[in-house]
């Protein structure tokens, strides 16, 4: 038994910010959270006087991924450093949302829970469900209807919880798929290309990954069940309206269809020239192989926009997309929609687990919602897709002890999530310091 006193709680579920609280916390559960002048603190309990000092939920990262990018399009699981940088970051629960090994992120869960090593709670998707034309030769490539079916009923078997359609996954495939899966209590979510988001929902999707950023239905030369081809893609989404007419449209059936929608804003961040600033924390997590990649990568995307400046050519669309994806995110909660949270640590690299998730949170503020409500969207939000809100995703009595201790108070200044003290998982407290020194240098390798 421990309380934390005198602090400031945040709760995830878009509250107001509430000072001089106390949380009386036994057994792994949070016995009591309220006014100090109302919570009786009991003798024997270990107290922390947390005055200045904010506590918020455990962040709930809903696209997450145990494996990095070693370029060439080749992905290497990371079941060492991954797991104890989500927990550094202050990831409590992760679902991962696609794997090349999903043996092995079942064993990464397992030893989890048997106390062999730290790391969050785990909800495991299953291996890419992906059709003919795929890039990558780590994917199955599923070959009809049957095959969908079977592949999601044979990992339902082996402990995945999930499913994660691809790029080039038919329409018949991705219904096969979800009536698969419902059928059996599991929920599929995608990063679609050649079905549209409108077409997914009315197959019964449930969740769409990244946003408008990666709907293809707006493109002329689409075609049924086809990934378009065209090279003016970023200029038609930069020049969509997200308030009006056929994009809104769609905002609308989503939100009719109840399929909700994943931010990665913070990986697609990392393709912009001039942001972010990279910080040392994320270069000293890494290989010197992969953090040289990394800064090269940035220096090419600088000398891309300032080249196209220099012919007088148009300025890099892409910064526009970036703030189309923010707007689009933003009218779909104006609309009713289920928006969460997730960091992708993929991409160009450098959106690395936990700090990348803290980085979506501040994203989400800069793209118009509250620091109350952002932190809603990456903690409880996530807790309620995945069936889990009375375990989990805000600090209210009888849930589970899973909080962030910051430094700061993130209700005013959301880049004060950064500054994380202790993080709680189950009534256990973990120093992300020492989290994050126990895998120095390993992203790239392990």
């Amino acid at each position: 038994m421990f309380a934390l006193t005198h602090t400031r709680v945040i709760d995830g579920t878009g509250a107001p910010a509430r000072e001089g609280q106390t949380l009386l916390v036994k057994d792994g559960k949070i016995a009591a959270v309220g006014d100090e002048k109302s919570i009786s603190v009991p003798p024997n309990a270990t107290t922390l006087d947390l005055h200045g000092k904010t506590v918020i939920p455990g962040l709930v990262g809903m696209h997450e991924h145990m494996f990095y990018s070693n370029g060439w399009g080749i992905f290497t699981e990371m079941p060492i450093s991954f797991p104890r940088l989500y927990l550094a970051g202050g990831v409590t629960t992760v679902r991962t949302a696609g794997t090349f090994e999903p043996d092995t992120d079942l064993g990464i869960k397992r030893r989890i829970e048997n106390g062999e090593m730290p790391g969050p709670k785990m909800r495991l998707t299953g291996p890419y469900l992906e059709g003919k034309g795929s890039w990558s030769m780590q994917m199955h490539t599923l070959n009809g209807p049957e095959d969908a079916a079977r592949t999601v009923n044979y990992w339902l078997d082996e402990g995945i919880e999930g499913f994660k359609a691809y790029m080039y996954i038919s329409p018949a495939e991705l219904a096969a798929a979800i009536k698969a899966a419902h059928l059996r209590g599991a929920k599929v979510t995608g990063h679609l290309a050649s079905i549209g988001f409108r077409e997914a929902a009315a197959l019964g999707i449930d969740n769409i990954e990244h946003g408008l950023i990666t709907d293809t239905e707006f493109f002329p030369e689409k075609k049924p069940g086809e990934v378009p081809n065209g090279p003016h893609h970023l200029d038609i989404l930069a020049k969509l309206d997200v308030r009006t007419g056929p994009v809104y449209d769609m905002i609308v059936d989503l939100v009719n269809r109840h399929v909700a929608i994943t931010s990665t804003l913070a990986v697609f961040e990392m393709s912009l020239p001039g942001r972010p600033s990279i910080q040392s924390r994320v270069l000293d997590a890494m290989t010197v192989e992969a953090r040289a990649d990394l800064l090269g990568a940035k220096v090419g995307i600088a000398d891309i926009a300032a080249h196209r400046r220099d012919y007088g050519d148009d300025p890099p669309v892409y910064p526009e997309v970036f703030r189309k994806e923010m707007e689009f995110e933003y009218a779909f909660v104006q609309a009713g929609g289920h928006l969460m949270a997730g960091v992708d640590p993929t991409g160009i690299g450098g959106v690395l687990p936990g700090y990348g998730d803290q980085r979506e949170v501040e994203l989400l503020v800069e793209a118009g919602f509250s620091p109350v409500k952002a932190i809603q969207i990456a903690t409880l939000n996530g807790a309620q897709f995945l069936g889990l809100s009375d375990r989990i995703g805000s600090i209210r009595t009888g849930r589970d002890a899973d909080f962030i201790v910051v430094d700061g108070d993130p209700s005013r200044k959301i880049e004060d999530i950064e500054k994380v003290e202790t993080v709680f998982k189950d009534g256990v407290g973990y120093d992300p310091d020492k989290l994050a020194g126990s895998v120095r240098g390993m992203v790239g390798i392990r």
